[in-house]
């Protein structure tokens, strides 16, 4: 029994001290961010990564990581359905920063001297301007680091530096997810399976039914994909899934 409680102590220490490593990187990576949107007078940013499995219709744009707080979810819905066609469109042909205005006065994104190394997007009913800054990196490391604001004046030097700091963030994010995701811990096929059905609404019974396999085991796939994802539920394994391109 002494045996068993030291070595369970053990694993969580060593899960706590993996945790406390991944808030530390993201910290660090928010930090990063924080300085880039005080550099051209943002409020907000968001790095949006692009998921799916290759083929257009099942491409979308997730956020990653942003400053939004209790407000993420609806800004990242409503900033998608704004421009997300158009960006998914564009990260496929060209690396030009977008831009695009806000409604209202004054809210707007100026880049005067670096015009025609940009593109402009029409303005749509968002009450914010902002630049999109694309990267690509191949497989999970493409997306966006964006920034939003009420006006946003953006030179040549500074549009080009944002750039290269963006795709550097991009490398730190898909570094940390390798991280995570260690040869020993890639998923099986069976549990890549069972994920994929999970996230695509269909609850256990069904699952195995139409996999042929007991509910029991049908919940040991689960079970053991979510432990080997570090995730805390089947939900958030479902998401950290897709993030990685196990599913789509």
């Amino acid at each position: 029994m002494t045996f068993f409680l030291s070595n369970t102590r053990a694993a969580d220490d060593h899960k706590g001290g993996r945790l406390q490593a991944r808030a530390s990187r993201a910290a660090t990576l928010v930090t990063r961010l924080q300085g880039m949107q005080k550099q051209i007078n943002a409020k907000n940013f968001s790095v949006l990564r692009l998921n799916g499995n290759g083929l257009p219709a099942s491409c979308k744009l997730t956020c990653a990581l942003d400053n939004w707080g209790a407000a993420a979810e609806a800004m990242t819905r409503e900033l998608v359905a704004a421009y997300g066609g158009e960006m998914l469109q564009h990260l496929d042909v060209s690396l030009l920063p977008l831009l695009w205005n806000g409604m209202g006065e004054h809210q707007t994104a100026e880049a005067p001297d670096f015009g025609r190394f940009t593109r402009r997007l029409e303005a749509r009913l968002l009450p914010y301007c902002g630049i999109a800054l694309p990267v690509r990196l191949g497989a999970q490391g493409n997306g966006y680091v964006v920034f939003t604001g009420s006006y946003i004046d953006l030179t040549s030097e500074v549009i080009i530096d944002l750039h290269g700091r963006a795709c550097q963030i991009m490398t730190d994010l898909l570094a940390a997810d390798e991280r995570r995701m260690l040869p020993a811990e890639a998923l099986s096929d069976r549990e890549i399976g069972c994920l994929q059905m999970a996230g695509d609404g269909y609850i256990s019974e069904e699952i195995a039914e139409k996999m042929g396999l007991s509910v029991h085991t049908v919940n040991a796939y689960l079970g053991a994909a979510t432990t080997k994802l570090d995730s805390v539920n089947r939900i958030q394994a479902i998401a950290k899934a897709i993030r990685l391109g196990y599913i789509s």
